[in-house]
């Protein structure tokens, strides 16, 4: 009877387990298509296989005003990441009709390695505490005014992956809001009473 009874349990449990998992056959993910939380936006530049990943790009340009003036620097920000295993590549250029973008330090992205343009805002940079490492920062001396809700198209060339067109948005950063910055102005001239 012991073993007619731990033979039905057996049986019972195996066939729970299986019409269970059955439940999600076929079906997709929620999860499968969502993109991560980040400010910026995820483009490829040549064959996704062994192209460039562009990852979290975007400018990081606080905004005191309706718009950043023209003449203003904004800092462009992302990551590289080649997902060739046997060729590095190096970013040629970054062009955008919102100004001139200039790139400054070793724009090298080696074979399945990560080249990372400025630091996002909240997060300490490795390069703090590689001996040695230098620094890529993507400046862009405004040519037009700017301004947050909006994308501005950015022509990313690399030597050996290609070029390709991405749709940039503006992370304010870490700077108070406009609201709180008018209303600390107008304290301090009002002697905080």
């Amino acid at each position: 009877m012991t073993l007619s009874k731990s033979r039905t349990s057996v049986v019972a449990v195996a066939a729970c387990a299986i019409v269970l998992s059955g439940c999600g056959a076929g079906q997709i993910s929620q999860t499968a298509t969502q993109q991560p939380a980040v400010n910026g936006t995820l483009a490829w530049v040549g064959d996704p296989t062994s192209g460039i990943a562009l990852r979290n790009v975007h400018l990081r340009a606080p905004q005191t005003a309706d718009y950043v003036r023209p003449g203003d620097e904004a800092e462009l920000l992302f990551v590289a990441v080649n997902e060739s295993a046997e060729n590095g590549d190096r970013l040629v250029s970054i062009t955008s009709d919102i100004g001139t973008v200039s790139i400054t330090g070793d724009a090298r992205v080696p074979a399945g390695g990560t080249l990372i343009v400025g630091t996002p805002d909240g997060t300490p940079s490795a390069l703090d505490t590689t001996e040695g490492a230098d620094t890529v920062e993507a400046a862009v001396r405004l040519g037009k005014p700017i301004t947050n809700g909006l994308n501005y198209t950015f022509t990313f060339t690399f030597e050996r992956a290609g070029q390709t067109q991405v749709n940039v948005p503006i992370s304010a950063g870490e700077a108070p809001r406009r609201e709180a910055a008018v209303e600390a102005g107008a304290e301090a001239d009002t002697g905080g009473h």
